[in-house]
Parts: structure tokens; C-alpha cells; sequence
């Protein structure tokens, strides 16, 4: 982690230019940077500024769960964050009367060019295909299965959801936001035993409307299958195209919406109409385990959720079983820029294969869109724990 001045990212993002804003969400806004190193080098990065008071203890906390969560592809990066900021030249010189008014710390991140994976769903002009929405569902459930075995303390996410997945130059999926996230003890087994740092019952819950587990009602209730709650989410608004809340649908909650139709064996209706079925009974396959997995996340019993690892399993043998594989990103694969590093020198390896160059430590850099939850509650849905098989 790099600690910068507060000149420094007050001139990379034009003093927080407008034309720079690149997210805005209701504790703060992300801006895009532009840092100088050595000669003519730049780095583009992602700085995340507090709007309010409340808006800094969530940083602060951000910042405190980043430092402290293990290096990982499907994570954004932690490049830095501005501390201890300069005082400002009002109340510079030798005359100084009182202190200079504490300007917010700011988060320094790894900036995400192309999206999240709600404008990928709900904005872009063409739905992905199947495929690649497998591949972003085994991203994310990476990301949070490496967070889930974080030791000494264990991190919940709290609010994963589509807004929170970026996605990068390389094709891969980023899990962002931890403003919402919380450490607690790695040997707390089930939802009664999970404490916070301070050995208390946890912060109240929180977390975004359609996405937020319903067995999450209070402090004491917190534990990973909260977030295996929100994948399951996630997954159903991959594999259906649908918005989590559609207040002109009935039922509103996708969950509420799609459980049952795949617990009466109508998957197929579930399916994003806006793309072809899959096209092969390989295919379908694949796409009928996500929805199985995407069921049993969702359970109303909180004892037949998967793990993560084991969600990451099946979405691998998904992937397998249909014969899709990961294209390469040429262009991305070519170039590799380190950022978390910042000021070390890239190592370009002098063998350079087809669309392959070495870097010193991880590639690419993207956007860390700030889109914060609120305390919600969801409507209870009926059980759907399914197996896996073929569409119906």
C-alpha cells in the first residue's frame, strides 16, 4: 500500500473534475485518476472520495478491510489511499491560529474501464452470451470464496451484488465495494457464534434491497452464508436478465419470482429471452447446474446452502461439462500494467508468446464504480433446494 499527499491526487483527478466522476453512490463518489511516475510514465487509477460524515466511517472501514484482505484476481486492487493530507494553505504560515479542518481520507484503487456487470445485464445494447456469463459467475464466486477463507478473520462481504462486480480489460470479473464489509473470528461455525473485531454482535444489518438475506435480521445473525445468499442472487439475475426489484413484475423480487418456478421443474422459464436457449444438450446442461446452484444459494435454510468452494466447483464443472473455454484477450494479455506496485518497474519477459506478456505481479487496472447498500429487508420466498439436470 502507497500512501500519497493529497496534492498529488487532487491534481491526478483535476481537482476532482466532473469530467472525471465515474461513479456516484450515497456516501461518496469515484473519480477517475491519472498518476505520474518517472519520466513520461502514467497510471490510471480509481480514487474514491466521502461526500458525508457517514461517508468517511465507511471508508475508513473500506480502507481497514482492503489492507487486510488477501491479494486476489477477482478482487479490485488496493493501490494506496491519502491518510494524512497537507493542511490547507488558509492556515499555513507563522501565524497559524488553529488547526486546519481534517480534509476526508481518500481510497486509491485499481480502475476498472468496462462496466459493471449491471450495465452489462440492463444497459448495454447486447446481452452477453451464455458462456461468458458462466465465466463471470465462477469469477465472483472465487472472489468471494477467497474472501470467506481469509485467516486470522474471516470477510463477509455484505452487499455483493451486479453494481459491485466490475468488469475488466482482460474479460475477468472484480468483486468491489467493501464500505459494507466486516472482518469477524474465522472459527465461528454458525450465525449465533459470528463477533466483530471488538467482540461484539456485529454492526446492525445492511446490505441492498433484493440481495440482502432475509434470515439477516439481526447483529447476531451475520455469518458467510449471508453472501452466499447474495451470489445466488447474482446468479439468477445472470442467468435471467431480469432486475432483482422489477416494481412492474409480479412478483417484484426475482427470488420470489424464479424460485418457484424452478422448484416445479420450469427452468426453461427462467431463461433470458433475450438470447437464444443453449444450444446444445451439453449447453443446457451447463446452464440447468447454475440455476440449481442458484436455487439452493437462495434456500430459505440457511443449512442447504453450498459453501463458496463448493459453488466455485460446480461452476467450474459447468463450465467443463459444456465445453466452454476462457478466449484469450489478446491485446490485454499483451500489455500488463502493475499498479498496486506503483513506482517498481514493469519486467516484460523477452519471450513473448502469441498473446501472453509476463508482468512482476497481476495485469490490468479498472474502475471501482461506488454503489453502497442500505438497511433493507427482503420478502421471505418460498423454499426451492433443487438438484441439478436438464432444463425443463
Amino acid at each position: 500500500m502507497k500512501e500519497f499527499s493529497y496534492e498529488e491526487i487532487e491534481a491526478a483527478t483535476g481537482g476532482f473534475a466532473a469530467k472525471n466522476l465515474v461513479g456516484k453512490g450515497s456516501h461518496g463518489s469515484v473519480y477517475k485518476a491519472r498518476l505520474r511516475g518517472g519520466g513520461s510514465r502514467t497510471a490510471i487509477v480509481a480514487v474514491k472520495r466521502p461526500s458525508h460524515a457517514q461517508g468517511v466511517a465507511k471508508l475508513a472501514n473500506e480502507i481497514a478491510v482492503l489492507s487486510a484482505a488477501p491479494r486476489h484476481p477477482g478482487v479490485v486492487a488496493f493501490v494506496g489511499v491519502v491518510a494524512r493530507p497537507a493542511p490547507s494553505a488558509a492556515h499555513e504560515g507563522v501565524q497559524r491560529v488553529a488547526a486546519a479542518p481534517p480534509t476526508p481520507p481518500l481510497l486509491v484503487m485499481e480502475y476498472v474501464p468496462n462496466g459493471s456487470l449491471h450495465d452489462l445485464l440492463h444497459r448495454a445494447p447486447r446481452p452477453p452470451p451464455w458462456p461468458r456469463r458462466v465465466e463471470i459467475a465462477l469469477d465472483v464466486a472465487r472472489a468471494v470464496q477467497a474472501l470467506h477463507a481469509a485467516a486470522p478473520r474471516v470477510i463477509i462481504h455484505r452487499d455483493v451484488k451486479s453494481a459491485n462486480v466490475l468488469l475488466g480489460r482482460d474479460g475477468r470479473a472484480r468483486l468491489a465495494d467493501f464500505s459494507l464489509a466486516v472482518r469477524v473470528a474465522a472459527t465461528a461455525h454458525s450465525k449465533e457464534e459470528v463477533y466483530d473485531d471488538e467482540g461484539s454482535a456485529g454492526p446492525a444489518p445492511a446490505g441492498t434491497i433484493g440481495y440482502l438475506d432475509p434470515c439477516y435480521t439481526e447483529p447476531g445473525r451475520l455469518g458467510p452464508e449471508s453472501d452466499v445468499f447474495s451470489f445466488g442472487v447474482v446468479l439468477l439475475e445472470l442467468v435471467s436478465g431480469r432486475k432483482v426489484m422489477d416494481v412492474n413484475a409480479c412478483p417484484s423480487s426475482i427470488v420470489a419470482w424464479a424460485a418457484p418456478l424452478i422448484a416445479a421443474g420450469r427452468a426453461r422459464e427462467v431463461l433470458d429471452a433475450r438470447v437464444a436457449p443453449p444450444p446444445t444438450a451439453r449447453a443446457e446442461g451447463a446452464v440447468a447446474r447454475v440455476l440449481a446452484l442458484a436455487a439452493r444459494c437462495v434456500s430459505e435454510s440457511v443449512e442447504r446452502r453450498p459453501a463458496m468452494a463448493e459453488a466455485v466447483s460446480e461452476l467450474h464443472g459447468a463450465l467443463e461439462s459444456a465445453g466452454w473455454r476462457r478466449r484469450r484477450r489478446g491485446a490485454v494479455e499483451r500489455a500488463c500494467r502493475r499498479v498496486a506496485s506503483w513506482g517498481k518497474r514493469v519486467r516484460w519477459s523477452k519471450r513473448v508468446r502469441a498473446t501472453k506478456v509476463e508482468c512482476t505481479e497481476h495485469s490490468d487496472s479498472g474502475v471501482a464504480l461506488d454503489r453502497e447498500g442500505s438497511p433493507c429487508a427482503l420478502p421471505s420466498h418460498p423454499n426451492n433446494d433443487t438438484s441439478g439436470g436438464a432444463l425443463k
